[in-house]
């Protein structure tokens, strides 16, 4: 795909399609092309089957004194409500529209949006994000049949001359997002017998080659075990699958700079083990790896867009199945920091290969350290597919993850670690059990984690319930929350 940005009149644009922006309540939105065309678009407009409203549009044909051959005008609603999320579903809309055609190139005109500094940087990398996007398929395993992919190749959009370098540099950036969100949808949607816990390892590595300062280390179940990580080894005894600990180390700041550490649950199937999930809907369990899928698409991110910070990406990778060697209710592990789990359910085994994880990365004295895992079903009753769950030990993490959130329009929302739900997770028989009972899942999975992370400031990110879409023809990945992470990091280095 290729972005170009226009500053000229569209009038004799070599293009094989104009997208035009028609707001409500606005006659005569298009003055200097009406005026080529010898008023033929208002006229078209008066007629009344175009008003405006969002999501209306009519295609013209060889309208004269324009060179584009078609001219689209894509109905935006009201100007006053006009919005990124608007933005993003017109561009949805009209690409949709254009790919049944034989258009190849495309220019848009989103007016108004495009005079204002913020919103057309914004609107710029939004437009990129989503083109690049729509090429996505899941279709990696399909022998035939494969979706048709999109003709247009070329975009081009109409922003104010001031504006020319920015918008360059917004247009790569929202393609790199793009990527690195498809990478991540990619791993995501790969099912169980192909991404396992080697395949994201030999991912790390491989993406270790693209640039000279990503180091990638990876640990085997030996190294683990002499490392203590008893949690994490207990998870993966009931797989013929191998665990890894995937270590991801950019540095792109300065060497004494401390590094912000991004740790991602990597179940690639958790069926659940002795404590087995029901049937339905358990190939699903293929997306409990979403958070450490989300590290490898930031990671990508981080080197394409060349941040100048230190960055560590911790995916700890594993199976959860039955099997006779696997956790049995009411076994007792030792984790790395020497804390003794109860376990009390096999399914809650996401915290215990987290634990190990955030035990392990206070060796690198990171600044932040998030964490991101398709942790409990208790947070889609919470909060349903609309928004992550986030619980933290710091303000300041927390007010900058919130920020980021606004920004990617990714939504997040906070959730207490008060000791009154710490105390749920008291055990008769070792220093703590892995569940604290039927109320608030979500809350006191958090707690859990928080016990491993007292020596840094921290966050922790439930995305169960927005990570991918549940059953029928929608089915897939959604790549939540790469752009939120990377908004983050982009935001700690202004």
């Amino acid at each position: 795909m290729k972005f170009n940005i226009i500053n000229e009149s569209l009038i004799e644009q070599k293009t094989d399609c104009l997208v035009i922006a028609v707001f409500e309540n606005k006659n005569k939105t298009i003055p200097t092309l009406d005026k080529a065309s010898q008023a033929v678009l208002n006229e078209v407009l008066k007629q009344g089957d175009l008003i405006g409203k969002a999501g209306q549009n009519t295609l013209l044909y060889n309208l004269p004194n324009i060179t584009a051959p078609r001219v689209l005008l894509m109905g935006c609603g009201k100007k006053s409500q006009f919005s990124n999320k608007n933005l993003m579903s017109r561009t949805k809309q009209a690409l949709a529209i254009l790919d049944k055609k034989n258009c190849r190139s495309v220019i848009f005109d989103f007016g108004f949006y495009f005079i204002n500094h913020k919103k057309c940087i914004k609107g710029c990398a939004q437009i990129a994000m989503t083109a690049v996007d729509r090429l996505y398929h899941k279709d990696q395993c399909k022998s035939k049949n494969k979706a048709a992919v999109s003709k247009i190749n070329q975009i081009g959009l109409l922003v104010a001359t001031d504006f020319s370098k920015q918008a360059k540099q917004a247009l790569l950036e929202g393609q790199i997002m793009a990527e690195g969100k498809t990478l991540t949808k990619t791993l995501s949607d790969l099912p169980g017998n192909i991404c396992t816990p080697s395949y994201l390892a030999n991912q790390a590595v491989e993406m270790a080659k693209t640039s000279p300062k990503l180091n990638t280390q990876i640990l085997s179940e030996k190294d683990m075990e002499k490392l203590g990580m008893g949690a994490l080894l207990s998870v993966s005894r009931g797989s013929r699958e191998e665990a890894k600990f995937i270590i991801m180390d950019y540095k792109g700041g300065k060497t004494d700079e401390k590094p912000i550490v991004l740790v991602g649950k990597g179940l690639t199937f958790d069926a659940g083990g002795i404590s087995i999930k029901p049937s339905a809907k358990m190939d699903e369990m293929k997306y409990d790896m979403c958070g450490g899928a989300t590290v490898f698409g930031v990671m990508q991110n981080c080197i394409k867009m060349k941040l100048p910070m230190n960055i560590i990406g911790v995916v700890p990778s594993s199976e959860n199945l039955p099997d006779g060697d696997a956790n049995k209710p009411g076994d007792i592990v030792t984790s790395m920091s020497g804390q003794t789990i109860e376990i009390l359910n096999t399914d809650a085994e996401g915290r215990l290969i987290l634990c190990d994880a955030l035990t392990y990365v206070a060796r690198f004295s990171p600044k932040y350290v998030i964490d991101m895992a398709t942790l409990t079903g208790a947070c889609i009753v919470a909060l349903g597919d609309k928004a992550s769950a986030l619980m933290s030990n710091n303000k300041k993490l927390t007010k900058a993850l919130k920020k980021a959130s606004k920004e990617s329009q990714d939504r997040i929302w906070e959730l207490p670690l008060w000791e009154d739900y710490d105390k749920q997770l008291e055990s008769n028989f070792a220093d703590m059990a892995n569940i604290g009972g039927p109320g608030a899942g979500s809350i006191t999975a958090g707690c859990f984690l928080a016990r491993y992370t007292q020596e840094y400031a921290w966050a922790h990110l439930d995305i169960a319930g927005t990570a991918w879409v549940s059953g029928g023809q929608s089915k897939g990945a959604t790549a939540r929350p790469v752009e939120l992470l990377t908004t983050f990091l982009k935001q700690q280095n202004d």
